[in-house]
């Protein structure tokens, strides 16, 4: 039931008058603070007295700049937006989720300005200004702020907020310093929807990541959670990412990043072209028929590795995409076969690391070649946790080096401990972990092995197969579908390393971050005698990482 305006006013206005007569003996920061509610007072009581208090109460907890409010003229509605700032984000997360982290979150709450609280849960918009078309998170944070403010907003009604009102008024005596004053000033405004709704995105926007877009589960890895945030294996989930129009968005990646995607395909039918595929080939795509968006075209329940290697097949060079028109590469694609762009977009979306091709001038000169990545997996949580470690134990870079055929897997679960699964290959010799070598040689040997090569080459043999590149050329785009891939790591120096000559094993995945990613055409590989212990070797890399390629 409605509280009878008049009464609303006359309550609020006993509030102030209360408040301002039993602090007159306040210093005058407490007067300015004081005349700023009792202005709220005047001003917002004839939209509704708690829109003006919750308003405030942000105002106060946070900063002026925290909210706004855009009244729609003669109709009954209002919009509230509260502004997160998206500086807390690590750097290379948000560049991963493209958010920009100078700009705020906004959070636009738009309801009947008259009912309020009695009135139904306002619906829930959640962007940014400059980023409209790209901001794919803040569909996932709508959906997720959605369904929580719906939840509290059936809890309160304007009368049950005014009794609480009262109820913090009653007890409340204010004196001491202004310090003490500004703490229980915060406690005397009512609890107010938007705090709590501003305390809650804040608390769920670092970990979007570790929960579905659709859903909101946790998802379940073996490794932990990964970097992108993405969809889970439950049907119900790919037909509703599928809605959202999350997977939309190719045109960008392939005009700001064709060199990924030309490697992220060359992974996925590697991949699909092993032996081992029934195995290695994970995730399995999902994919929803573009004539029949009711059911999946690809299904992990249903494998067809015949028809996904056609589809494969039909995915246009992606240097055509990059140097025509988009629209016009789809159509071809399409009438070639028309699953090969949802295909595609389907590599894109569920790639959970942060792939970026390195510019000339910030390439490790001693990795002789021209495909060179920086390659970040590990989500916030996990580089925080990384970054405390370190801060006790120190760090150093060793290589992990695996074939083509695992990385499709790898930039989606990250770099599992496979000693004693089905994913061990090359044997666990040296106990259970993540394997390491700070020389490159092993890497480059480990890296060789798969799609029936069981037997790791020799330093001579790799020798003969040294890219002897002195200069390196900036080729764009892979030129050979015979690849070889090895990651240079950071790892943490705890007494859990177990160094067993140039064989290193960590058993702990949270240890362990890749940093970059070097790959190798025609069967070739870099320099043998790469030795990362070396201090300038250890030089180089700081300084390529401390430019920070992006």
């Amino acid at each position: 039931m409605l509280v009878n305006k008049s009464q609303r006013i006359q309550h609020m206005e006993t509030e102030c008058q209360q408040w301002t007569e039993s602090n007159s003996d306040e210093d005058s920061d407490t007067d300015d603070i004081l005349s700023g509610v009792q202005e709220s007072c005047a001003t917002d009581l004839h939209h509704h007295p708690q829109l003006g208090t919750d308003i405030e109460a942000v105002r106060t907890l946070f900063s002026d700049s925290a909210v706004s409010v855009r009244r729609y003229g003669s109709i009954d509605d209002v919009d509230v937006d509260l502004n997160i700032n998206a500086n807390f984000l690590d750097a290379e997360a948000a560049k991963a989720w493209r958010v920009n982290p100078s700009e705020p979150i906004v959070i636009r709450l738009h309801f009947s300005v008259s009912q309020y609280l009695d009135g139904p849960a306002p619906t829930v918009e959640v962007f940014q200004p400059s980023n409209p078309d790209h901001f794919s998170v803040g569909k996932q944070l709508q959906n997720i702020l959605t369904v929580f403010i719906s939840q509290e907003w059936k809890h309160l009604t304007n009368e049950s907020v005014v009794v609480r009102q009262k109820s913090r008024h009653s007890w409340f005596k204010p004196s001491g310093t202004m310090k003490k004053f500004r703490a229980r000033f915060s406690v005397w405004l009512p609890q107010s929807k938007y705090e709590a709704v501003m305390r809650y995105a804040e608390q769920r926007i670092p970990t979007l990541n570790e929960y579905c877009v659709a859903c909101d589960e946790r998802h379940v890895f073996q490794n932990g959670p990964m970097l992108k945030p993405a969809v889970c294996t439950r049907e119900l989930c790919v037909f509703s990412f599928h809605t959202l129009g999350v997977m939309s968005g190719a045109t960008e990646d392939v005009a700001t990043g064709a060199e990924v995607i030309d490697l992220l395909v060359a992974m996925c039918k590697a991949a699909l072209q092993s032996s081992r595929k029934s195995i290695i080939f994970e995730p399995y795509p999902s994919v929803v028929d573009p004539y029949n968006p009711k059911t999946l075209a690809f299904s992990p329940k249903r494998k067809s590795y015949d028809r996904l290697q056609k589809a494969l097949d039909s995915i246009l060079l992606i240097r055509r995409m990059a140097q025509g028109s988009y629209s016009e590469i789809k159509k071809q694609m399409d009438k070639a076969d028309p699953l090969a762009h949802p295909l595609l977009q389907w590599i894109l979306a569920s790639n959970r690391s942060h792939l970026v091709k390195l510019p000339l001038n910030k390439q490790l000169k001693f990795m002789h070649t021209p495909h060179q990545f920086l390659l970040i997996s590990s989500p916030p949580s996990k580089e925080a946790r990384f970054q405390t470690a370190r801060k006790f134990y120190g760090s150093t870079f060793a290589f992990h080096g695996s074939h083509i055929e695992n990385w499709h897997s790898i930039l989606r679960n990250g770099l599992v401990n496979a000693s004693y699964t089905k994913l061990q290959l090359h044997g666990a010799a040296y106990g259970k972990g993540i394997y390491l070598s700070p020389i490159s040689s092993i890497s480059f040997g480990y890296s060789e092995m798969g799609k029936g090569q069981h037997k790791m080459s020799t330093k001579e043999e790799l020798i003969e197969k040294y890219n002897r590149i002195n200069k390196i050329k900036q080729v764009r785009f892979l030129q050979s579908s015979n690849l070889n891939c090895i990651a240079l790591c950071e790892v943490i120096t705890s007494k859990d390393l177990q160094k067993h000559g140039n064989i290193w094993v960590c058993p702990i995945p949270d240890h362990v971050c890749t940093r970059f990613l070097f790959v190798y055409e025609n069967g070739q590989v870099g320099d043998v005698h790469i030795n990362t212990q070396e201090a300038t070797i250890q030089r180089e890399i700081l300084q390529v990482i401390a430019s920070k390629p992006s």
